[in-house]
C-alpha cells in the first residue's frame, strides 16, 4: 500500500478526532498503527507514540534504538520521526507534541504504565478512549482489505470442508485441533490463531479449550476457527455431529439455523446493527431458547478477530457498505450440547455479501 494511502487514513483519523471535540490523537504499537503507518513494532517499555492532529503533520515519537526500523516503514514518508534515548524522559518528550491542555483520545492498547507516564507529564490534559474515532475509521474496509478477508474467508471455508473427512470418535479434542490448525495453513493462511473444538458437553462452553475429551458417537462437536492471511482473518464456527445427534439437538440446530439466516438478511446499509443482534435473539427467544443464548450476535473483524462493531443491543453504529463482521447465533444447554454456526458477512451497497460459503446443512462426521 502507498505513503499516500496511510496519509489519508491518518489525516481521517485525525479529522475525525477534531470532529469529536480531541485536540490530538495517540497510537501506540497495535493493529490500530499497523493500519495507519504499515508499522509494526513489539509494545515495549520504551514507548512508541503517533501523534495525529488536525491540520498538523503526523508525528512518530519512537525510541532511538527503533528509529531505523520506523524510517523503513510505509508510511515514514508521510510524517515526522523523532527518536529518543535511554535516558531521558519519552512522556515529556510525547507532552511536547500534545495541546497543553483540552482533550486527547488514546488508543486502546496504550499500556497503562505509559499512560500514566503521560498523564503526570500533561496535567492540564484530559484523556478519553480513542476507539470511537479509530474504529469507526477502520470499520468500513477498502476493496484490498473486502478482498483480503474474502480470500480468507474462503481458506477457512476450505479447511471446513476437508476436516468433514477425517475420523472424530475416538479421537480427543486437541487432536482435531490440530488437524484444523494445519488446514487452515495449508489452504492460504499464514498462521492458525484459534481452533476451538469443543465436543459433548463441552459444546456448552462457547470458548472451551480443546483438552483431552476422547470424542465419542452421539456427540455434537463445535468447530470454532480462524487464521491470518495477508493481514486479515477469518472466523467461522459450524456445529457438526458425531454419527448421530444427541437427543434434543435437532430442534436446537433448526433454531440457530434460521436465527443466523435471518440475522443475514437483516444486514443492509442504514441499518443499527443492534438490530442484527434484535432478529437472532426474537427468533431463539420465541422457539424456547432464549435463555441459552449467552452472547452477542456478532463483532466485527479485519485487523483483529474482534473489533468494533459489535451486534449487540445498544450498539447503534449505523451499518454502512464496507462494514465487516461476524454473524453467530448460539445456543448452550450445559451438561448436555450446544450449537453455534457462524459467517463472516460484509455489507454491501444494497444488502450483504457473507464472506463464508461453506454449508450451514448439519454435517454427520464419523
Amino acid at each position: 500500500m502507498t505513503s499516500e494511502r496511510y496519509a489519508d487514513r491518518m489525516r481521517r483519523v485525525a479529522d475525525e478526532g477534531a470532529a469529536q471535540g480531541f485536540g490530538a490523537v495517540i497510537v501506540p504499537p497495535s493493529p490500530d498503527l499497523e493500519y495507519l503507518t504499515g508499522y509494526g513494532p513489539m509494545p515495549l517499555e520504551r514507548p512508541t507514540i503517533l501523534v495525529l492532529r488536525a491540520g498538523a503533520e503526523p508525528v512518530m515519537l519512537v525510541p532511538e534504538l527503533e528509529r531505523l526500523l520506523a524510517v523503513a516503514c510505509p508510511a515514514a514518508s508521510a510524517l515526522e520521526l523523532i527518536g529518543w534515548v535511554d535516558g531521558i524522559d519519552p512522556y515529556a518528550e510525547a507532552a511536547r507534541l500534545l495541546p497543553v491542555d483540552g482533550r486527547v483520545a488514546a488508543a486502546d492498547r496504550l499500556w497503562a504504565s505509559h499512560l500514566l507516564g503521560l498523564q503526570h507529564a500533561a496535567p492540564g490534559v484530559e484523556f478519553a478512549a480513542a476507539s470511537p474515532i479509530v474504529g469507526r475509521i477502520r470499520a468500513v474496509k477498502d476493496p484490498d482489505e473486502l478482498d483480503a478477508l474474502r480470500r480468507a474467508g474462503h481458506a477457512a471455508d476450505r479447511s471446513f470442508t476437508s476436516i468433514l473427512t477425517a475420523r472424530f470418535a475416538g479421537r480427543q479434542e486437541r487432536e482435531i485441533a490440530a488437524d484444523l490448525a494445519d488446514l487452515l495453513v495449508r489452504h492460504g493462511h499464514a498462521t492458525a490463531e484459534f481452533t476451538i473444538v469443543a465436543s459433548g458437553p463441552n459444546a456448552a462452553s462457547p470458548h472451551h479449550e480443546p483438552g483431552e475429551r476422547t470424542i465419542r458417537p452421539g456427540d455434537a462437536v463445535v468447530l470454532d476457527f480462524g487464521g491470518e492471511l495477508d493481514g486479515y482473518y477469518s472466523d467461522t464456527t459450524r456445529t457438526v455431529v458425531v454419527q448421530e445427534p444427541p437427543e434434543g439437538f435437532d430442534h436446537v440446530y433448526t433454531l440457530v439455523r434460521e436465527a443466523q439466516a435471518a440475522a443475514v438478511d437483516a444486514v443492509r446499509p442504514g441499518v443499527e446493527i443492534q438490530e442484527v443482534d434484535r432478529t437472532a435473539r426474537r427468533i431463539i427467544t420465541d422457539g424456547g431458547s432464549g435463555a441459552g443464548f449467552i452472547h452477542r450476535t456478532g463483532h466485527g473483524i479485519g485487523r483483529e478477530v474482534h473489533e468494533p462493531p459489535y451486534a449487540i443491543e445498544g450498539d447503534r453504529t449505523i451499518l454502512e457498505p464496507g462494514m465487516t463482521f461476524s454473524v453467530e447465533p448460539g445456543i448452550y444447554l450445559e451438561g448436555a450440547f450446544g450449537v453455534r454456526i457462524e459467517d463472516i458477512v460484509a455489507v454491501t451497497e444494497d444488502g450483504v455479501e457473507r464472506l463464508n460459503r461453506s454449508t450451514r446443512e448439519l454435517q454427520v462426521v464419523t
